[in-house]
This record gives C-alpha cells, sequence and structure tokens, in this order.
C-alpha cells in the first residue's frame, strides 16, 4: 500500500508539472492540436469589436485577430479554424487562464498589475479616459464630478483610476458598455467614464449624435495591447511577428484608415507621435 500510495502521487505530481507547463507553454501546441485559434473579444464595443447592422462580428481589433490568425497557421504548418467568444472586463482574464480562449484581442490596457497574471503583445492602439455626458451638461471634465453619479465598467482600469483619484465621485459600476450607455440615456449617470476613442464610437453609433458630447482631458493613458497566458514565449513571439507584419507591410495603417479615417463612422485621427511608436516596436529581421 505505501509503494502504490507513493507511486500515485508522483504520477499525480507529474501529471501536475505538466498540466502546469501545458498552461504556460503550449498554446501553439493547443491550437495545432485541437485545430481551433480561440478569441476573446466584445459584441459591443465599436469601432473595435461589435456586431453590426448584418449580424456579423466587425471591428478593428477583429481585422487585428483576422491577421494574427494568418501568422498562427503559417506558424503551425496547417489551416486553423479561428472562433470568436465573448469576453469583458470581468471574464477575459479568468477566460485565459482557464484556456477557454487563446488570446484577449479587445480594448485591454496593458498595466503592471495585470502583467502579474497574464502577459500583452506589443501595443496595438493608444487612447485615454474622458467623460461622454448629455449636451449641455455642467460636467466639463474630472474637475466636475465630485458627487456626481459616474459609470465605470467593473474591473476596467477607469474604475481602478476613478477609485483612487476622484474618490468624491458617486461611482456606479456596470457590467459592460452597452448598461453604461442604456444607464446614461436613462439619466441614471450624469455621466459615463471610459477610454476616450471608445466613447466616440458610443457617440457616432447612436441614434442621436448630436445629444452627446465627449468632454475632459485624459485622465489616464491606456494602451492597448492583445493579452495572452503567461511565460508562452513561442505563441508571444507568433503574435507579435504578426503586428509586426501588418505594422511594416502597411496592412496595419489600412485598416486604421478603414475603421478611424475621416471617412469612417468614427473619425480619429493618428497622431504622428502614435505613427512613430508603432514603427519603433517592429525589430528588424
Amino acid at each position: 500500500m505505501k509503494r502504490f500510495g507513493l507511486a500515485l502521487l508522483l504520477t499525480l505530481l507529474v501529471l501536475g508539472l505538466a498540466g502546469n507547463a501545458f498552461a504556460q507553454g503550449a498554446t501553439l501546441e493547443k491550437i495545432k492540436n485541437s485545430g481551433v485559434f480561440t478569441v476573446g473579444v466584445r459584441n459591443g464595443s465599436p469601432p473595435f469589436s461589435f456586431i453590426n447592422k448584418q449580424n456579423e462580428r466587425a471591428g478593428f481589433s477583429n481585422d487585428l485577430a483576422a491577421l494574427v490568425h494568418k501568422g498562427i497557421e503559417e506558424k503551425v504548418g496547417k489551416q486553423i479554424k479561428m472562433e470568436m467568444k465573448e469576453s469583458s472586463p470581468a471574464t477575459r482574464i479568468p477566460l485565459l487562464t482557464s484556456m477557454s480562449v487563446d488570446l484577449i484581442t479587445e480594448t485591454m490596457t496593458d498595466t503592471r498589475a495585470r502583467r502579474d497574471s497574464i502577459d500583452f503583445s506589443l501595443t496595438f492602439f493608444m487612447t485615454g479616459a474622458d467623460f461622454i455626458v448629455k449636451k449641455g451638461s455642467p460636467i466639463k471634465g474630472a474637475k466636475d464630478i465630485a458627487g456626481k453619479r459616474i459609470g465605470t465598467q467593473q474591473g476596467s482600469t477607469n474604475e481602478r483610476i476613478l477609485r483612487e483619484k476622484y474618490s468624491k465621485a458617486e461611482l456606479v459600476t456596470l457590467p459592460d458598455q452597452a448598461a453604461a450607455f442604456m444607464a446614461l440615456q436613462q439619466g441614471k449617470l450624469d455621466a459615463y467614464c471610459n477610454d476616450a476613442i471608445q466613447l466616440w464610437g458610443l457617440k457616432y453609433k447612436s441614434a442621436t449624435p448630436d445629444q452627446w458630447e465627449v468632454v475632459g482631458d485624459w485622465i489616464s493613458y491606456e494602451p492597448y495591447g492583445m493579452a495572452m497566458r503567461k511565460n508562452d514565449s513561442d505563441f508571444r513571439a507568433a503574435v507579435n511577428n504578426a503586428l509586426m507584419e501588418a505594422i511594416e507591410g502597411g496592412e496595419y495603417f489600412k485598416l486604421y484608415e478603414k475603421w478611424f479615417g475621416p471617412k469612417s463612422d468614427v473619425p480619429y485621427p493618428m497622431s504622428q507621435a502614435f505613427k512613430t511608436f508603432l514603427l519603433s516596436q517592429v525589430v528588424p529581421k
């Protein structure tokens, strides 16, 4: 019995270590064996990831995910199916760590705190947190939010910053962007705080864009990166190489023009500083 117990203990230990190594270092192998690349996306975050009028997934992040998908196929040497699964600020890290998704491509800010549990790709977008209010609101920025009902998404970096720096505001956390904007439309909030580009997306995509204003200076900087399981250098390199190819080859800038250019639904001109920063991330071949 003692020998059997020791053998069982050693077997369980080996299996446990193997499982941990798999979780940390074998995403490409998992994708190759299953034939499926699973991506965490948003359903209501225009123009990054949303369901369009044709009931199809669309958006800048989703188009970038398609380019990464091609890079993954080249890396594993076979055709792979890409599946998209809805994620949110509250669920995206659990989806990654439980191996339900392989990559989060939606609007997730790369922070030092998050890097304790997950890894990020290079930065593919830069924005900052602002407020959206009804036109004519006395709220013109962060200096005006004390005592006001300010909505934010649960688990977001904006929620953390508001709690840390603007404690006099009456913070209302909501599960997702759709719920937050609905609450604002219904008068349950005085303002909604989120990354500026997403607020512009809400304004332009609403039925009455002229009724809404995006106000204030950024209260934070929000560099977006694609999130993945920690310590999987081969997979991280595959994702980064695909993004670098898109930047260096110009495909990234074509997609940016499509979703944020002057003829797009959400015009958001790229600054020269951000373009320079993007190019600086490209490692020479």
